[in-house]
């Protein structure tokens, strides 16, 4: 069966990479939620896609002439006092307040939404037994040097969630192989599909049991290939039904998707 993971969490009904996110995905029935781990500028790990607070949070308004507002220029503190709800009330990035498919009750709450730490996520993934999938970001230049890698191994360890409920995945696969020498037991997916990813020849390059692969650059035939062969390729981002039901027929092991409240109304009732 395909796993429907939440990519940055139910991000198309609550605000993307919050804790309000990995609830929405629960209550929607995803199988696990995927998001994004950086470093703040005291070395704190938090949850965040871009390289910037801006699209985000309150920031533009809180630091002006700040900008761009990079995340490694603001501490944990200063970024945990963002408001990292509001903006999605007022952008309705996909569209789904004005269809009616969240309620005024719903986004209204997302108001004050904090930045979420590394710690408070992995807390929640134990307490709740809810897999998470934490991709490890590149880095900025003045951070290049932070043992990212130690950092997270650590608090995994530290807060004993099993590691059976931890995915670690990214671009920069050093880091996975590294993961994979200290602690086997985490699983690893390499990421494939950023500006600077390198494409495996699928036939003879492949140095992982699973990979994350943006859906545009495999096919169908590969993905069969693959499965034959042990290796597991979930995609990214897969919105639409039509590419819901065509990957999951071709067997991928699971859809990175902004809509997991449909994929898995889709999903279940075709796959039972």
């Amino acid at each position: 069966m395909t796993l429907i993971i939440a990519h940055r969490g139910a991000r198309s009904i609550a605000p993307e990479n919050t804790m309000a996110a990995a609830r929405a995905a629960i209550a929607a029935g995803a199988d696990r939620w995927e998001t994004d781990v950086t470093v703040t500028k005291d070395g704190e790990l938090v949850l965040l896609h871009d390289a910037t607070l801006a699209r985000t949070t309150d920031a533009p308004d809180r630091f002006p002439g700040s900008e761009p507002w990079n995340s490694c220029e603001f501490t944990q503190d200063e970024i945990r006092s963002l408001d990292a709800g509001s903006w999605f009330a007022r952008t309705d990035p996909f569209g789904l307040i004005a269809a009616g498919e969240v309620g005024e009750a719903t986004w209204s709450a997302y108001r004050g939404e904090k930045v979420p730490t590394l710690d408070e996520v992995l807390r929640f993934t134990r307490d709740n037994g809810f897999p998470v999938n934490l991709e490890l970001k590149r880095l900025p230049p003045p951070l290049r040097g932070y043992p990212l890698v130690d950092r997270v191994l650590a608090m995994i360890d530290v807060l004993e969630v099993d590691h059976g409920l931890v995915i670690l995945s990214s671009f920069h696969h050093e880091w996975l192989r590294e993961i994979q020498q200290r602690a086997p037991s985490i699983p690893v997916q390499a990421l494939i599909g950023d500006s600077q990813s390198v494409l495996p020849d699928w036939e003879t390059d492949v140095e992982f049991t699973a990979y994350n692969v943006l859906s545009a650059l495999i096919n169908e035939d590969q993905i069969r290939d693959l499965a034959r062969r042990g290796i597991s390729v979930n995609l990214f981002t897969v919105n639409t039904e039509e590419e819901m039901l065509r990957f999951a027929r071709a067997g991928v092991a699971g859809l990175f998707t902004d809509f997991p409240q449909r994929a898995v109304k889709l999903l279940r009732e075709t796959q039972g």
